[in-house]
């Protein structure tokens, strides 16, 4: 299988066929999709008839290099979740960029691997896709993940609300966009 991008302990590759399973594990997992979409696991059914043929068709249909690539784990060849880099599309990010995101299995949470592998996609959107801006968005209660994106350089820009057709527990605090730009990448990349 061919590999998209490599970090020490991560392998990025498109995904297969072949990862129906792996991938409804992933999203039918109550914790991972707890801060995702309405909040609720996902069924296997819309796993393997919508959610991968979607990630499938954007290897075709989305700019090269750009897509949601299966990460495993590269000492063990275990399936450890998703990195993303596609232009900006989520809900309430209206000023455009390339947006980056994730989704891990429970049992690589908390060791590094999210700041790894969205490092990985921040470096190879500004250095080979030629991104002038890189987004992210998610709850603001989602602090997990608004740590990872600090990490990753990102900063906040404001917090916005949605409206939900059904109440999510902490929506009612909003949700957060995080961006960096071009410029300001290469003067933070400068001074290390």
């Amino acid at each position: 299988m061919a590999t998209w991008t490599e970090t020490p302990r991560l392998r990025l590759r498109p995904f297969t066929s072949a990862d129906a399973g792996v991938l409804a594990d992933l999203h039918g997992d109550p914790a991972v999709m707890r801060f995702v979409d309405d909040g609720r696991p996902v069924s296997r059914e819309v796993v393997e008839h919508k959610t991968l043929p979607e990630i499938l068709a954007e290897y075709r249909d989305l700019p090269a290099g750009h897509g949601c690539f299966a990460a495993v784990n590269a000492r063990t060849d275990q399936f450890a979740g998703w990195f993303s880099l596609k232009p900006a599309a989520s809900r309430g990010l209206d000023a455009g960029g390339t947006e980056v995101g994730y989704r891990l299995v429970p049992a690589v949470w908390g060791r590094g691997f999210a700041t790894e592998g969205l490092g990985a996609l921040v470096w190879k959107a500004f250095t080979e896709l030629d991104a002038e801006r890189v987004v992210a968005t998610t709850m603001t209660v989602n602090t997990r993940s608004r740590r990872v994106l600090e990490k990753v350089g990102l900063k906040l820009v404001r917090t916005f609300f949605l409206e939900w057709p059904e109440y999510l527990e902490g929506a009612e605090h909003g949700d957060v966009e995080y961006a960096l730009s071009r410029e300001e990448w290469v003067s933070s990349t400068a001074r290390h």
